[in-house]
């Protein structure tokens, strides 16, 4: 994810790219969280993590939302504003991919962090406990020491980006329905209006 948006910082400054004007390095402030993201998650296996509490790993996730749905601003009003001549497919489908792949990510790791009060607590409750997502696997009697892993929740967010709806893990609480309701929209509009334009500009 943070690699991505470096590429586009970089191609967007080498080939003099601007989406309504907004320089190559907007891309890199959209990234900041990103970076501590991943600084952070390299020092977690040291033990000396930068966030120390769920509440921290919630307001860090909503940080790196908060810049990916700046992105889609900057993506939509370009879209709208410019003209065809004046946008590059190539922009257009590595901006796209940029902000979708990392929607995929934070997103991943938000429902890894929200679900049954975090992966932690998970590890000292049943799964039968309250939950906000119900994977196919609770409902299997064979599987009863089952617990998601981050991969897990990583798959739910990537078919819900993909299809716009839940696939085989449904939301059960009103937080996991609104979080994954406002994934998909950013994924539709970065997904779809991309794709639109750009097979426009290129045709």
């Amino acid at each position: 994810m943070l690699l991505l948006y470096l590429v586009l910082a970089v191609v967007s400054r080498a080939k003099d790219w601007d989406l309504i004007g907004v320089h190559w390095w907007v891309w890199l402030l959209v990234a900041a969280p990103v970076l501590l993201l991943t600084i952070d998650l390299v020092l977690a296996y040291t033990g000396l993590g930068l966030v120390r509490s769920r509440r921290a790993a919630l307001l860090l996730l909503g940080l790196l939302a908060c810049g990916n749905f700046v992105a889609v601003v900057i993506l939509v009003a370009g879209l709208v504003t410019a003209d065809s001549s004046e946008l590059s497919g190539g922009e257009l489908l590595l901006t796209g991919f940029a902000i979708w792949s990392a929607d995929v990510v934070v997103f991943g790791l938000w429902f890894w962090e929200l679900d049954a009060g975090g992966p932690a607590a998970r590890l000292l409750a049943e799964r039968r406990t309250t939950h906000d997502f119900a994977f196919p696997q609770d409902d299997d009697g064979s599987e009863n020491d089952w617990r998601p892993q981050v991969w897990d929740y990583l798959y739910v967010s990537l078919t819900n980006s993909i299809a716009f709806s839940p696939t085989d893990t449904m939301p059960l609480t009103h937080r996991a329905k609104a979080l994954m309701g406002f994934e998909s929209a950013i994924s539709a509009v970065t997904v779809l209006l991309v794709a639109a334009r750009a097979v426009n500009v290129l045709s």
